[in-house]
């Protein structure tokens, strides 16, 4: 039997990238999948449901959620990955760029745990990992609005850990180092010094690897944290 049959999943930002990656390999580990995304179109098969969700905005969320339970029942696994990247210092980013780092990688998370928390099962079956970044726990130069939003998703959920302790739920933050994903593609890396060149980043699956690993650990085990970081 599969590690994860009889599971349901629920990934945000599943469209593309670390999201998709991580919603294939739940699937293939035996869940069922719901991938939402603000560019997917509702459609669904026995093992995954594709929703269109922007996570920033509740009335999305909250249709999401009744369509996924209503057709596999309770979520089990929760993963938060949606997000947004800016690379520009401080005294250049714009109000509207710093409110949308804090609007997609802090507000998005905040709606999508106050949604699905309450359905989430207290018997040690469900599990909730967030994706967070390198910056969560390291300020670099020219990471000011997405180093903040990053910095604040982890206080969120290490605020969510001690709201859950004790119901069951396991909880995984997860800090992954530069990653090759189209969120680098208007930046090229390879004619700037202050960040590595695509070929030395982490892929997608790296970080999909790290997901499925924490949720596949025997129920009475519990990883915290992990910090997955290119060689170099």
């Amino acid at each position: 039997m599969s590690p994860l049959t009889g599971k349901v999943a629920v990934v945000t930002g599943a469209s593309r990238g670390i999201g998709r990656v991580t919603a294939d390999l739940l699937e293939e580990a035996g869940a069922r999948v719901a991938c939402l995304a603000r560019t997917l179109h509702d459609g669904r098969t026995d093992t995954r449901y594709e929703v269109r969700c922007d996570v920033t905005r509740e009335a999305d969320v909250h249709r999401a959620v009744e369509l996924v339970t209503t057709a596999f029942g309770v979520p089990h696994i929760v993963v938060n990955n949606a997000g947004a990247f800016l690379l520009k210092p401080l005294a250049d980013t714009t109000q509207e760029e710093f409110a949308e780092q804090v609007n997609v990688n802090l507000f998005g998370p905040f709606l999508v745990l106050r949604e699905l928390l309450p359905h989430l099962p207290h018997n040690g079956a469900a599990h909730v990992v967030t994706i967070g970044s390198v910056v969560d726990h390291r300020p670099y130069a020219g990471n000011a609005a997405y180093g903040a939003s990053k910095y604040g998703v982890r206080g969120l959920h290490e605020v969510m850990v001690e709201e859950l302790r004790g119901s069951g739920i396991r909880t995984t933050l997860i800090s992954p180092g530069a990653t090759d994903t189209k969120l680098w593609d208007t930046l090229d890396p390879e004619e700037r010094s202050d960040v590595p060149n695509r070929k030395q980043m982490l892929l997608p699956r790296d970080v999909a690897e790290a997901v499925l690993f924490a949720v596949t650990r025997p129920a009475h085990v519990n990883v915290e944290w992990i910090r997955v970081m290119p060689v170099g």
